[in-house]
């Protein structure tokens, strides 16, 4: 039997009111997300490559192995606009698995669109605009829910999880994969070195957009740090919440199941 999805506390979600270090309403963080990512979405991917010399492909991989997707599987993944982490999942699974790409931005989905058909595959995805929050997604339908990079952007993330938790299938499995605290302190020094002085500066040169790169270096030091986003999981109904930290903590990814 399945366990009741306990209600999320969604007035304890601290991040709801933080664009980066700006305070803002719930309502306006929705938009400003929004519009960070209709801006970067040509070059989201080019930036990911320069923003971490090509290791994001690498904590990809790591994510897809964990998972070990097999064709008679349902797939969504949240936030994954431009199919970095679908295109993984189909090239191990296999042509007739059923695949979801969900994300609130339709440049995001469009850029997704174009790079799935560049590959020849016309019609291996679903592409759904949709809010990680309140997803059009049916109840229990979902075999493997991923979301890489997208859950500290979310206005809510309690509701998230717990929506999460709504389209899982009994026995089903959460993956998320995102920036998080770097547990060696020296290296933590260089990385915020990094981060904010060099980040920003790339994505003037690059994407022509410094401002959105300064919210994405701000937005990983609002997200929660690994012990507690465990602690937030269980609290949607997950069991067996766990993460795995990557390059010392730089990212980590989360797990859990839905009993």
């Amino acid at each position: 039997m399945t366990k009741a999805q306990p209600k999320p506390q969604n007035e304890k979600n601290p991040e709801r009111e933080w664009f980066g270090e700006r305070h803002v309403s719930p309502e306006e963080k929705t938009g400003l997300v929004h519009d960070v990512f209709a801006s970067v979405a040509d070059s989201y991917d080019v930036m990911n490559d320069f923003m971490s010399a090509g290791v994001h492909r690498l904590w990809k991989d790591r994510l897809v192995r964990m998972i070990r997707p097999r064709s008679d599987q349902v797939f969504l993944d949240v936030a994954g606009g431009t199919g970095d982490i679908a295109f993984r999942i189909r090239a191990k699974a296999g042509p007739d698995t059923a695949i979801t790409v969900c994300d609130i931005n339709p440049e995001m989905l469009r850029v997704g669109r174009d790079r799935a058909i560049n590959r020849g595959w016309m019609d291996d995805f679903d592409w759904v605009t949709g809010n990680a929050e309140c997803l059009p997604i049916p109840d229990a339908s979902v075999d493997v829910y991923t979301i890489a990079f997208g859950l500290r952007n979310v206005t809510h993330i309690d509701r998230a999880l717990a929506d999460a938790y709504r389209v899982l299938k009994p026995g089903g499995r959460f993956y998320c994969m995102e920036f998080s605290r770097v547990t060696e302190p020296m290296l933590r020094r260089i990385y915020d070195a990094y981060s904010y002085s060099v980040i920003p500066k790339i994505g003037e040169i690059v994407a022509k957009d410094r401002d959105s790169y300064q919210y994405l270096v701000e937005s990983i030091r609002k997200f929660p740090p690994q012990r507690e986003l465990e602690t937030r999981m269980r609290a949607a109904g997950f069991d067996r919440a766990r993460h795995t930290n990557l390059s010392f903590g730089i990212a980590a990814i989360h797990e859990g199941w839905k009993y």
